[in-house]
């Protein structure tokens, strides 16, 4: 019998279906080794930076199964994921139990003939693939402990540094930067609400932006005495390409975007569509299809839509180190329009399969058209509607969701007066630029060249979990350790978390991957200096002080001055003195409770209880703390959380403000009898909209100030009230 080692359980059932009796199949369950705890053990500096792997204590167990499949298998072959990290746990598993050359197979799919086909040509472990992989661990690790310890000595313990963490940090807090020093100008629009000669109605707008009032005020008077005039009407035709298939940056961007899918989690239902044999390999850059693929594509698009929309189309790849031997990502079985076996893993596939089939169609033909219209006086701005209508839908055919909605505008002719019903103006200011929402940081590491597909949804997540960023309706703003951290590591090691740096380490690592460059040389070239830079740095000060507080804030204990410290709740005012004197208050100047003993005992280990002040408000914890980690809100703090909105699910349950790793969000204080919440607070009242006769029911919630209020269910059309004709 044959033994066959893939890296998930979940498709060894599928994997012995295709192959038969005569194969074993079992999983490592991803990686079986890993660089020990402790940097001193983990690489060998002097000998060539030659790394030490130890097995994994959860893997023991899975490596001493597999050593014994393996002595009984007449053959063993090695079909873990196709990429450089299952190229790595290839080698790891063969190097575990002792194989001598043994054979690898690849697919990129989990259907039976991509398996069969892989079966027939096997080949053995790509060193160069494996030690792109090690270099890129090595690397890591080195940077990341380093530096860390750095921060731990400097800032305070158990925070972190990484090669890609790093720079996307430094990107999320040059934008926040950007939105503190922005100064808000005042400006009016102009709106011109008028009819033509048939009485249909025609809305234009200034074609600029007016900046000075008394500007504003004189185009208003002229519009009341002057006629308005139709200049211009002109129509242009446009093409609107279809996009490319999806990659994996692509994937977590669109699903974030359209169904509010954090990146991990799209990453994690992907997983289970590839294991499941529903699309192909989820971590790639490259926008190829197999011919196959297109021969697949092509006989759907003709049957479905007709032969006028097939238009086969190569994108030209869109990260400059995409690895080209690899697929997009696409359903295995074209002809299969939904799958999955929950809702978010069908809204998923459905969401590739459109794209996908998208891809390979004709482009939307659109004409556009602009009205000009002029007041008497030519030396005022013009006014301006815009019209589109699309002709052809091409692609959007098998992508509704992509289409904009026409524009209309009414039959005119040029030197027609328009008759004015209302000229109105609005004071409006100009905006910040946007936060980055984790979709847009994707795009962003993308752009910059930052990371790679396997390290988009893991770099997100560690900044969440490391507390240096937050997720405030949807958007990453750093924290105050956040701005510390990057400010620290700007100053001192700027060269180090540049897009330069990261974007050149990622094209190193390519070269290693093509036998272009060699490990040794990748890593002398990083430590050297960056070993010499650290050892520099080590004589610096703490950087947790952050300047003199306002000479307003005084010390409550001995009334002296103060400095800006960060704690580990975020910044505070903290006596100058200390550790002489322990005065403190907020950052807002206001006194800080003291930490208050309870007679309540921890029900967990059974010493005393106290209620102490956090960044969020009382809370109450172990005085035991960090060995029991017992933790329960103030009963008062919660009942400051409280809605007095019912929850409409449980019927017994309020609604109360929560605080999660993404920010706030409102959920039933029944958890975890019943799990109802939504993102927003609700406003007490019910979706009253009706669709196919039924009332929605759910709560409506706060929204945006365009949308002061919106139904809290994603898929009520009263969730965009602003979509709704």
């Amino acid at each position: 019998m044959k033994l066959v080692v893939v890296e998930s359980p979940a498709k060894t059932k599928t994997i012995s279906k295709y192959l038969g009796k005569d194969y074993r199949i079992t999983a490592s369950i991803g990686h079986i080794r890993d660089l020990p705890k402790s940097n001193k053990e983990a690489i060998d500096i002097a000998k060539d930076f030659k790394p030490k792997y130890v097995i994994s204590p959860d893997k023991k167990k899975v490596v001493a199964g597999i050593k014994r499949m393996a002595q009984n298998a007449e053959e063993v072959i090695l079909a873990t994921d196709p990429d450089r990290e299952g190229e790595a746990i290839a080698w790891h598993i063969a190097e575990a139990i002792g194989l001598k050359n043994p054979k690898r197979v690849v697919f990129n799919e989990i259907t039976k003939g991509a398996v069969l086909n892989a079966m027939k040509n096997p080949r053995r472990i790509d060193q160069d693939l494996k030690t792109a992989q090690e270099a890129r661990r090595v690397l890591d690790r080195l940077f990341g402990y380093d530096l860390s310890g750095l921060i731990w000595k400097k800032i305070r313990y158990g925070l972190s540094a990484g090669r890609v963490q790093s720079p996307a940090l430094r990107i999320i807090a040059e934008r926040e930067k950007l939105i503190q020093a922005f100064k808000p100008e005042k400006y009016w629009v102009i709106t011109a609400a008028t009819k033509n000669k048939a009485g249909e109605k025609l809305t234009l707008a200034c074609e600029k932006n007016i900046t000075d009032e008394k500007l504003a005020d004189k185009i208003l008077l002229a519009g009341e005495k002057e006629l308005l005039k139709i200049s211009t009407i002109k129509e242009t035709k446009a093409k609107k390409r279809a996009r490319p298939p999806f990659i994996t940056s692509t994937l977590q961007q669109t699903a974030s975007n359209l169904f509010g899918f954090a990146p991990a989690r799209t990453m994690i239902l992907a997983q289970r569509l590839y294991e499941a044999g529903l699309i192909t390999y989820m971590r790639t850059d490259s926008t190829n299809l197999s011919q196959q693929a297109q021969g697949q594509i092509a006989k759907e698009i003709k049957s479905s839509f007709g032969e006028k929309y097939y238009a086969p189309k190569v994108f030209a790849r869109k990260s400059k180190n995409a690895q080209e031997a690899h697929e997009a990502i696409r359903p295995t079985n074209i002809g299969l329009k939904s799958a999955g076996k929950d809702l978010a893993q069908t809204k998923l596939y459905q969401l590739i399969w459109r794209r996908t089939v998208a891809s390979q169609m004709a482009d939307a033909q659109i004409i556009r058209t602009k009205i000009t219209a002029s007041l008497e006086d030519k030396k005022l701005p013009k006014f301006v509607a815009k019209g589109s209508r699309i002709t052809f839908d091409g692609w959007y055919k098998a992508d509704p969701a992509a289409r904009s909605e026409d524009v209309t505008v009414p039959i005119l002719e040029e030197g027609e007066i328009l008759k004015l019903v209302k000229m109105y103006k609005e004071e409006k200011e100009t905006q910040p630029p946007k936060r980055y929402t984790e979709a847009g940081l994707i795009k962003e590491l993308e752009k910059r060249g930052i990371g790679r597909p396997s390290t988009y949804a893991p770099t997100v997540k560690t900044l969440l979990e490391r507390n240096y960023v937050e997720k405030i309706d949807a958007s990453l703003q750093p924290t105050d350790t956040g701005l510390v951290v990057n400010d620290f590591l700007e100053k001192h090691f700027e060269n180090y978390i540049s897009d330069t740096f990261t974007a050149e380490m990622e094209t190193d690592l390519d070269k290693i991957a093509e036998g272009k460059k060699s490990y040794l040389k990748t890593l002398k070239e990083f430590y050297g200096p960056f070993s010499k830079d650290i050892a520099q740095k080590e004589s610096l000060k703490k950087a947790t002080d952050l300047g003199k507080a306002d000479a307003k804030f005084k010390c409550p204990k001995c009334k002296g001055a103060m400095l800006i410290k960060l704690g580990k709740a975020g910044k505070f005012l903290s006596c100058k003195k200390f550790p002489k004197c322990d005065g403190a208050l907020t950052i807002d100047g206001k006194k800080m409770a003291e930490p208050k003993t309870l007679t309540e005992k921890c029900e967990k280990c059974g010493k005393p209880l106290i209620e102490r002040e956090g960044r969020f408000g009382k809370f109450i914890a172990c005085s035991g703390y960090p060995k029991c980690k017992f933790i329960k809100n103030d009963p008062k703090e919660e009942a400051k959380n409280k809605t007095g909105v019912k929850c409409p699910q449980c019927k017994k349950g309020e609604m109360t403000a929560r605080r999660g790793r993404f920010g706030v969000f409102y959920s039933c204080d029944q958890y975890p009898k019943c799990r109802y919440a939504i993102k927003a607070k609700p406003t007490g009242k019910i979706c009253h909209y009706k669709k196919s006769g039924q009332e929605c029911g759910a709560l409506m919630m706060e929204g945006t100030k365009t949308i002061p209020e919106r139904c809290s269910d994603k898929n009520c059309p009263n969730h965009r009230p602003d979509k709704i004709e």
